[in-house]
């Protein structure tokens, strides 16, 4: 059994420190549902883990900052400034900063978020 040396995991979905983990398995898929982990958050980003079930989606938003999507596990597709791009296991998409962007899930998939915050200055 394992102890938790990192005392902000349990209350904000981070992961423990020198612990080799599955992305994939961090989160689990709902039905009907798009289920997060926010896995870190500060000034300068956040990574995030997504389950998302088959017909979910998150719709058309944007972001002041990059945001990269890495699919995990099934197929998604990223539509950026209405231009559908199907990502599958292993693939990575950039989301471009101040573009409109959405996410579809034809099927269930999972999907790692790394969005990065330019420092202000």
């Amino acid at each position: 059994m394992s102890t938790n040396t990192n005392p902000r995991a349990k209350d904000t979905g981070a992961i423990e420190a020198a612990t080799a983990l599955s992305i994939e398995g961090l989160v689990a898929y709902g039905a009907g549902a798009v289920v997060s982990r926010t896995l870190r958050k500060s000034p300068s980003g956040t990574l995030t883990v997504f389950a998302f079930d088959v017909g979910q989606a998150l719709s058309e938003h944007t972001a002041p900052f990059d945001a990269y999507v890495q699919v995990l596990d099934g197929v998604g597709e990223i539509v950026i400034d209405g231009k559908p791009v199907k990502a599958t296991r292993g693939e990575v998409v950039l989301m471009p900063a101040n573009v409109p962007h959405a996410v579809n899930a034809p099927e269930r998939f999972k999907m790692l978020l790394t969005m990065f915050r330019e420092p202000k200055g």
